[in-house]
């Protein structure tokens, strides 16, 4: 299993603060039950870091009529919105949110050239919540295909996950499927697509990033 970049910067570390921890829980309390439930609670903790930070190989079909899910999650909104950021005009609105046992890592859902990015500070509310996308910190990139249409994604930090991490920058190209950020520690990722265009997900379905078709261009 290969590790994701942001993970070899946490793991270390966490693992170190884990270690203190479980020694301070050997010398206290290692002649009490509840030790061995701490114990069995702390390398739970560890396998889980670990996994939350696992990158796994796909096989991208790239389809310039398609556009990919950008992470890996669940469907939590489907809706027509007025975007204001960027478009300013009526954008379909495709929501996943994305628990701490995903796979953390967002991919572009369409190819193309970077045009726009904006980091914004906010709030921390629940990411599956609606507001959660106005509201909290959050990071929109804007994805230009060679035809003219663009595709948001806009990255939005939780109450855990309040690192956002977006690699691209305007004017950078980027292949459909690839990876252009990260989110620690579970958020979610708003699509906003033409208003045209035809979904093919559903409410509460699970999308795997790079690979779930959510919705096709006209």
């Amino acid at each position: 299993m290969q590790i994701h970049k942001e993970g070899k910067k946490i793991i270390p570390v966490a693992f170190f603060f884990l270690a203190v921890i479980d020694a301070l829980i050997y010398f206290t309390l290692r002649d009490y039950l509840i030790f061995y439930f701490l114990m069995a609670g702390s390398l739970f903790l560890a396998t889980l870091i670990v996994f939350f930070f696992r990158v796994p190989q796909r096989e991208i079909e790239k389809n310039k009529q398609h556009i990919l899910a950008p992470a890996d999650g669940e469907i939590v909104e489907i809706f027509k919105v007025y975007e204001k950021e960027y478009f300013k005009d009526e954008r379909l609105q495709v929501s996943i949110f994305m628990s701490v046992f995903n796979v953390h890592q967002n991919r572009a859902p369409v190819g193309g050239e970077v045009s726009y990015k904006h980091h914004k500070r906010g709030a921390y509310y629940p990411a599956f919540v609606k507001k959660s996308s106005e509201k909290n910190e959050r990071c929109s990139t804007v994805f230009k295909m060679n035809n003219g249409t663009e595709v948001m994604a806009r990255q939005i930090a939780g109450t855990v996950a309040q690192r956002i991490v977006t690699y691209k920058q305007p004017g950078d190209m980027v292949e459909q499927g690839q990876e252009y950020g990260f989110i620690r520690f579970g958020s979610r990722v708003d699509l906003f697509l033409p208003a045209d265009a035809d979904v093919h997900v559903k409410m509460h379905q699970k999308t795997v990033g790079g690979k779930t078709v959510i919705a096709s261009l006209k």
